[in-house]
């Protein structure tokens, strides 16, 4: 017996228990070797929090790829996986340390370790929840985490491999210092953010002659660290000085004055102060003239000893007390407005400092070359293509890439000191003498190993049966705002370690915003729980309106009405089936045996002309395209159309007509329910096991290929369908009701008769209410597709009720003409009213004079 469709659509129930019995099933386990592989990796969340809405938009598209492949007959891996997130993870536990009132250098490195692998778990499972409830197919067999042994042993080995091939170096270097998580970032993971700050010109007396330059600055803090002033060699203004000395007037050091054509003569006074180990171009300036490098700010952003009475204030409030100072001393010219781009961590929101600090490096420009030279030959694709020139434009702009951390959740880096010597050795494995060496304490970014992830998740770098099979994978989906961050780093990694492109297209996706455009964030208070979404209107239909409501690359817009309307749409498909389900029975209908009306041949080119159209989208990943298509089709051409025309063939005396629209009905629906399944698994499940004949699950199922029909006189129905919908409309429009019969002529494109078939003839008469004649009086005409259709003005309106109407307008008309004529003709008021309202109630006079006649016209 097959399953009874509950009389209304309830997502609460039908949602519920699926899941966990296809994943105990094992339709998601990848590995029938007798099938053509396809694979996509998931983007790995972070262990931070639970997913968002932006989560559950990737991962809906990447579910709709692979159900889509697996129905298509691949071996389709849809491989899960997590991020350890090293700064977030370590923020987040260092904050949940704060509420118990410990620090982790209360616990040490090993117990915060083992904090962190405890956040790990909890936040995992939630996310395992939130998966099952997104109804996403991942093959949890082969989970991955980015920190686990076997990542671990990836990591190791392309570290050692890059520095014995000269990529990876350590050095002294100018980089981005996140002071709160007080440890280094890349370049990509500083938010520039336009911000007033001021700019403070001071006073700086040369010793040897007296002259006052005045010097500029947005940071004063960082005059402890002046090693100089800087002119231009051929600033006419200064080129006396070069060579002399002036005061700093923070801290009273005579600094020598140089020249370096760093400066530009333009801007400001021409005249600069060089803090090399605080400022990226000064840091250059301090390497050409080998200069000192004095550090003065504590890595917590406190100052340190070189600011003297300001030691241990925050580099703010030391700003803040030094300008003081400084205007006390009589050396404060000005402090101006400046609105300025300002770097803060993308992690913990804080303003970055320049800092000069022994860090390692990934030398990236031999990396991204070699990328952007199989670019022109065997190229990643981007969708939309566009995407493309953004990679490529950074490739080659790209700097060297800052990999330590000074955290201790992550990677540690493979790297020791020799006690005694400080020799460095870096391995995959400690030094055989570990006891005359310690360990870098440092850890790697984390997207040093994110940069590894389709291949290392597939077991690299052993050679494994998984690797060889599904690698490289075939699609990449992914948002915009990580093409640097993420895509360019596999980019490279798996160009330099694997040969190949770590995946062969990369479907891009935008951002999620609120209704009004905004950002989702905490502090506007407009964020929006998947879960909660999920509770009030099913996965599905979230799913339907996150495939159905954005292109690829364009941001999207939550507005809660339209996953309504979707959860509406997904309602219409189950009040179909439920038709369908009522008027079949449980044999399996062969519609290859069936003798197909014309109206069922239609609907099933209908479909045909649809899947060319689906199956196009589909492998283009524009989902939305897809989406919208299958909603036409389904919602105009079969719940509109077909289930009430096949309400004709159902009731007919003929049996073989009877059989062919079951057959049809039977056959539309399961095909339905397949091509709908990638965008809304667990409706499209719950109807197939409704369906007689159906396997053990819709995941077991095979996408719907064409069928091959007659099409022979099919254009008579669409001219059949149109015909109805233009005289419903014109129902409408004269007020007829819908059990009015009427006369109705039907002409070709040549304005003679239209040919109908005898049985369309008859149920184009039965459903449009009319009786097919010849009009000759009165004609109301309506173009439609193919002709045009005729009905007689007399049935269409009330003669009557029109008699009434138009003698009761008549009176109207004559009451305002009396009205006018008498305004008009009363001489005190031409003399007093202005010109132009004598005008306007003339203009209206003879409107309504042109009225009567209309009216008097359709009177006689």
């Amino acid at each position: 017996m097959r399953k009874e469709l509950a009389q209304k659509y309830n997502h609460l129930d039908i949602e519920k228990d699926k899941y966990q019995k296809w994943v105990d099933k094992g339709y998601f386990t990848a590995g029938d070797i007798s099938k053509k592989p396809y694979s996509l990796v998931i983007p790995p969340p972070n262990v931070t929090g639970k997913l968002h809405l932006g989560h559950a938009w990737d991962n809906t598209l990447q579910d709709i790829a692979i159900r889509y492949q697996r129905l298509l007959g691949k071996d389709a891996l849809y491989l899960p996986g997590m991020d350890h997130a090293g700064i977030a993870t370590q923020a987040k536990v260092d904050e949940r340390l704060r509420e118990q009132g410990i620090s982790r250098y209360d616990l040490g490195r090993e117990g915060f370790l083992n904090k962190s692998w405890e956040w790990k778990e909890e936040y995992a499972s939630h996310i395992r929840a939130q998966w099952e409830k997104l109804g996403i197919s991942v093959d949890y067999s082969r989970e991955r985490f980015t920190l686990d042994e076997g990542l671990n042993k990836a990591v190791n080995k392309v570290f050692v491999d890059l520095y014995n091939d000269g990529l990876i170096y350590r050095g002294y270097r100018i980089i981005n210092w996140d002071v709160q998580a007080q440890t280094a970032l890349s370049n990509i993971e500083v938010e520039h953010k336009e911000i007033e700050g001021n700019f403070y010109t001071f006073e700086y007396t040369v010793e040897e002659t007296g002259d006052k330059l005045a010097v500029s600055t947005t940071r004063p803090e960082t005059m402890f660290g002046d090693v100089c002033i800087v002119v231009h060699p051929d600033d006419v203004r200064y080129q006396h000085l070069i060579g002399k000395h002036a005061i700093n007037p923070a801290n009273g050091d005579v600094l020598p004055i140089i020249a370096d054509d760093y400066i530009d003569i333009e801007f400001g006074t021409g005249v600069m102060k060089c803090t090399p180990a605080h400022d990226p171009n000064d840091y250059e300036i301090g390497k050409r003239h080998h200069l000192e490098m004095p550090i003065c700010m504590n890595p917590d952003g406190t100052m340190n000893e070189l600011a003297h009475q300001f030691a241990g204030l925050d580099r703010f409030e030391a700003r803040k007390q030094l300008v003081a100072y400084i205007k006390e001393n009589g050396k404060l010219i000005s402090i101006e407005k400046h609105i300025h781009s300002v770097g803060h961590s993308e992690r913990t929101g804080v303003i970055v400092e320049p800092y000069l600090s022994d860090q390692w490096f990934v030398k990236m420009q031999p990396l991204a070359q070699e990328v952007l030279k199989f670019q022109e030959t065997d190229p990643i694709k981007f969708y939309p293509e566009r995407f493309s020139h953004t990679f490529n434009q950074w490739l080659e702009n790209i700097e060297d890439w800052t990999i330590s951390r000074q955290l201790w959740w992550g990677h540690r880096i493979p790297a020791w000191f020799h006690n005694e010597t400080q020799e460095v050795y870096v391995g995959e494995t400690a030094p055989k003498d570990s006891e005359n060496w310690t360990q870098d304490p440092d850890v790697l970014d984390t997207w040093f190993s994110s940069a590894l992830w389709p291949f290392s998740t597939l077991g690299w770098p052993e050679q494994t049966p998984d690797l060889e099979r599904y690698y490289p994978t075939d699609l990449l989906v992914t948002g915009y705002d990580i093409i640097f961050f993420w895509v360019a780093r596999m980019a490279f990694q798996g160009r330099y370690f694997t040969g190949t492109k770590p995946f062969k297209d990369v479907l891009m996706h935008g951002l999620i915003r609120d209704e009004h455009g905004r950002k989702m964030s905490k502090s506007l208070g407009n964020g929006v729980d998947p879960m909660d979404v999920i509770e009030e209107f099913g996965v599905d239909a979230l799913r339907y309106f996150l495939t159905t409501n954005s292109t690829p690359g364009q941001d999207m817009r939550y507005v809660p009405e339209k996953v309504e309307a979707s959860w509406n749409f997904i309602n219409k498909i189950w009040n179909a089936s439920r038709f369908v389900n009522m008027h079949t029975s449980d044999q399996v209908y062969d519609i290859e045996k069936a003798t197909l009306s014309m109206v069922d041949r239609h609907i099933i080119h209908q479909f045909n002309r649809t899947l060319d159209e689906v199956n196009r989208n589909m492998d283009k990943y524009e989902y939305a395209l897809v989406g919208n298509t299958l909603q036409r089709f389904v919602w105009d051409d079969f719940c509109s159309w077909y289930i009430e025309l096949s309400k004709s063939g159902l009731q007919s005396e003929d049996e073989t007509v009877v059989y062919a629209t079951k057959a049809t009905l039977a056959y539309m629906l399961k095909n339905i329910v397949k091509v709908l399944h990638p965008l809304m698994p667990f409706v499209t499940e719950e109807i197939y096991q409704s369906m007689p004949g159906s396997l053990e699950s819709i995941n077991l199922e095979t996408w719907p290929s064409m069928m091959q029909i007659d099409t022979d006189g099919l254009e008579q129905v669409t001219f059949m369908i149109d015909a109805i919908s233009a005289i419903r409309e014109l129902r409408v429009q004269y007020d007829v009701k819908p059990s009015k019969p009427l006369t109705a002529q039907l002409l070709n494109n040549k304005d003679k008769d239209y040919e109908f078939d005898a049985v369309l003839k008859a149920m184009f008469e039965s459903m449009a209410r009319v009786a097919i004649g010849t009009i000759t009086e009165n004609p109301v005409k309506q173009p439609i597709q193919g002709g045009s259709i005729i009905l007689l003005q007399d049935e269409l309106v009330d003669q009557e009720a029109l008699l009434v109407k138009l003698n009761a307008e008549k009176e109207r008309l004559e009451a305002e003409i009396s009205r006018g004529e008498k305004m008009l003709a009363n001489q005190n008021f031409i003399a007093k009213a202005p010109a132009a309202k004598v005008e306007a109630e003339q203009a209206k006079l003879d409107e309504y004079r042109r009225q009567l006649d209309v009216v008097l016209g359709q009177l006689n």
